[in-house]
């Protein structure tokens, strides 16, 4: 098993932006293309790139779609997305277009027999994406926080059929301040599958930190902020990770 680096491209009106903390309000504008984007991504290697409908997420319906699969049909990556995928028609939609993942957050609190039954329908191609503030699970683009740990949703749901994991520490998101380990590999261990690892990866050390857990299940990283501030390029980290 390799360790995979996913480049973020988040979007939001046909944009690639990135929020500090998931606030719509601090918002920083990289580019006008998130095809574009990707390009570059996978000209340096990426095999994966992890696509956000911000606009989705909060209008809770897709919004950003054709920038999506675009992505997915021109570029040699798979994609997975995330962002106001409520229903198996959205699901559908995406995995019939080209995209090799489809990511269910909020809906996981809102409507777990719906995550189920598409786990049960579409196996790995569904992740799971949990984003947690201070352990508990945070949903709606992170405007709101849930009373449900975040680890025991994991439990859960991977008891319902879940692969893949996507965690994200909401107060590590977008500050470059170096990934929260301990809850990632608490969220690993909790559910005994793949996680990736989302929110504060700043510099080539914590991906290597990272991948020192990978026999626990830490199975990749997301990098967003830390390429578009050319903290590091895809190519270097994945040569630093994966030694090519």
């Amino acid at each position: 098993m390799t360790f995979t680096i996913y480049p973020a491209i988040d979007m939001r009106g046909g944009k690639c932006v990135r929020l500090l903390q998931g606030d719509y309000n601090k918002e920083t504008v990289y580019g006008d293309s998130p095809y574009e984007m990707a390009k570059v991504f996978a000209d340096e290697g990426a095999e994966w790139i992890h696509m956000v409908d911000l606009d989705g997420a909060k209008a809770g319906q897709r919004v950003n779609h054709e920038h999506v699969l675009e992505v997915a049909k021109k570029l040699n990556v798979k994609v997975q997305i995330g962002g106001g995928i409520r229903s198996e028609d959205d699901v559908a939609f995406y995995l019939e277009h080209g995209v090799s993942r489809v990511i269910l957050g909020s809906a996981a609190i809102s409507d777990p027999d719906f995550v189920k039954a598409m786990l049960a329908k579409y196996g790995e191609k569904i992740g799971i994406g949990i984003d947690a503030k201070d352990g508990y699970v945070a949903t709606e683009g992170w405007l709101n926080t849930s009373n449900v740990k975040a680890t025991e949703l994991g439990k859960t749901l991977a008891d319902a059929g879940a692969e893949v994991f996507i965690f994200t520490d909401i107060a590590t998101d977008g500050m470059l301040s170096g990934p929260n380990i301990k809850a990632i590999v608490e969220m690993a261990e909790a559910t005994g599958k793949q996680v990736i690892a989302s929110g504060g990866v700043s510099q080539l050390k914590d991906l290597v930190n990272l991948k020192e857990y990978e026999a626990s299940g830490v199975a990749g990283a997301i990098v967003g902020k830390a390429l578009y501030t050319k903290q590091f390029t895809v190519k270097e980290a994945l040569s630093e990770v994966n030694g090519r």
